[in-house]
């Protein structure tokens, strides 16, 4: 028995980790700093983002303060399980862009040993849970919420507002289109809309 415990305690445990918040929250920051860190310790890292998202680059993530890491843009979240084989490491950024089915792929990652690294917003803009990110936070090993701080009074925000009255679900924009604003300033600016 003895010898059948150490034999396993060598097996890879894989796990998601949710970073999730508002626009403006440093969401991407921190998965590319998490990202930099499994490269440091020599681990095979890749990093996955909508092919939808091309604000700042057609194939690079690229955060806000504009640090940017290349990636492979994908279609849809089977894609990211197909060319996931060789990684210990898999980041996804913008998974609110991906429909539920990402949940089973980042499960199934973590279920062979890898570590999955998912940045997404975690409300849409009218404040309604968005994509697969609350359902990825039921069944992540570790959530980190992270907060931007609100255009209109200073307090911490996690609302993304939309500045414009387009009201489809996505509308890929920056500090043109949304603004980052706490729960009371939000409660009000969508009251007079």
């Amino acid at each position: 028995m003895f010898l059948e415990k150490d034999k396993n305690a060598n097996a890879r445990t894989g796990w998601i980790e949710v970073i999730c918040g508002s626009m403006f929250s440093g969401k991407t920051e921190e998965l590319i700093r998490r990202l930099n860190r499994a490269k440091i310790a020599q681990q095979k890292v890749e990093i996955f983002k909508p092919a939808i998202d091309t604000r700042y680059d057609e194939e690079d993530v690229v955060s806000h303060d504009s640090t940017a890491v290349k990636s492979t843009p994908v279609e849809n979240a089977e894609q990211i399980l197909f060319y996931s084989e060789y990684f210990e490491v898999v980041g996804i950024d913008e998974a609110q862009f991906f429909g539920e089915e990402l949940v089973p792929v980042c499960n199934e990652l973590a279920n062979q040993g890898k570590r999955v690294i998912v940045a997404g917003l975690d409300m849409d803009y009218t404040g309604k849970p968005f994509g697969p990110i609350p359902l990825l936070m039921a069944t992540a090993e570790y959530v980190t919420k992270v907060h931007a701080i609100c255009i209109k009074c200073g307090n911490l925000a996690n609302y993304s507002h939309r500045k414009s009255s387009d009201e489809n679900l996505v509308l890929l924009g920056e500090t043109d289109a949304y603004e980052p604003l706490c729960r009371k300033c939000f409660l009000e600016v969508t009251k007079k809309s």
